[in-house]
């Protein structure tokens, strides 16, 4: 496929190409901070200029295209990941502004020039617990995407926003249009330096409902979206199948969440932010467990 892929500088996204070049995919990465990765060529674009977006769109991703004698191919699909990622990084309005004007700018240009896929980064934060200020609960557990969305802060709200402007720019063109609120995105190197003090201090992780992904994990789940046609729009909790800390799902439960409903049985670590559906309607099997990856047996 030919995917225009935005953010892939990032911290999530430069597994995610890589990932994607890695699987046969050409890619282009649109981004203001260049990637030097082999085989990836980067454009640098500002996403909130609806001109810079459609250049990209509708532009040959490299030099060696220039030699077919042809105008340029349209892109196969769109992922879209760059945005300000969290809060207290710009202000406030800066946030909004930037994630939800970039992300219509992006959509917008993807389907004008007849792209049919996009996937795009939503957040675990669209839940309003992430950075709720002192402690907030779920409604239930475990979390899964029918979880009312009501964040008070202005990075989950532009996340919530794109949800909405995706859903009407899926209702107005029919394409598939799919949105991942991705959980906490945890780097390789990251087990070795984080998951210690997590293992031994569940409270930590409290925000991230004891959750995260694997960047490498997450580029997979990107995959799966690509590949599955025909779902319309949808939005997928993207999780790794465990909890990120020692005890046991149970002793969380109890300790952390007294007084919440649980609509179901929890497995003995399972995580409490639902990735049943991306399972079942996309294929998402994640493979890379915090255990695993610092050689423990529970």
């Amino acid at each position: 496929m030919r995917i225009l892929f935005t953010g892939g500088s990032g911290k999530a996204g430069r597994h995610a190409v890589r990932y994607l070049r890695d699987q046969g995919h050409r890619v282009l990465n649109l981004d203001q901070t260049p990637l030097d990765e082999p085989g990836i060529e980067t454009r640098i674009a500002d996403i909130t200029d609806a001109g810079q977006v459609h250049d990209a769109m509708t532009s040959h991703i490299a030099l060696d295209e220039l030699d077919n004698g042809t105008d340029p191919q349209p892109f196969d699909a769109v992922v879209h990941f760059a945005a300000i990622p969290r809060i207290l990084i710009t202000g406030d309005a800066e946030c909004f502004r930037v994630n939800t004007l970039g992300t219509y700018n992006v959509i917008d240009a993807a389907l004008k020039a007849g792209v049919r896929k996009i996937v795009f980064a939503s957040s675990e934060t669209t839940y309003g617990i992430c950075f709720a200020k002192g402690e907030r609960k779920p409604d239930y557990i475990p979390v899964d995407e029918e979880h009312p969305t009501v964040p008070e802060d202005s990075y989950a709200m532009s996340k919530v926003v794109n949800e909405a402007s995706a859903r009407s720019f899926q209702a107005r063109s029919g394409a598939d249009i799919y949105g991942l609120r991705i959980n906490n995105v945890i780097e390789p190197h990251e087990y070795e330096t984080k998951f210690p003090s997590f293992i031994t201090e569940p409270e930590k992780r409290r925000r991230n409902i004891f959750a995260y992904i694997d960047a490498r994990d997450l580029a997979r789940m990107v995959e799966c979206c690509l590949e599955t046609d025909g779902l319309g729009y949808e939005i997928f909790n993207v999780a790794n199948a465990n909890t990120s800390v020692a005890a046991g799902s149970a002793e969380l439960a109890a300790r952390f969440y007294a007084g919440v409903p649980m609509t179901r049985e929890m497995g003995a670590h399972e995580t409490f932010y639902l990735i049943d559906k991306a399972k079942r309607l996309v294929g998402f099997a994640p493979v890379h467990d915090w255990r695993q990856e610092l050689g423990r047996d529970a």
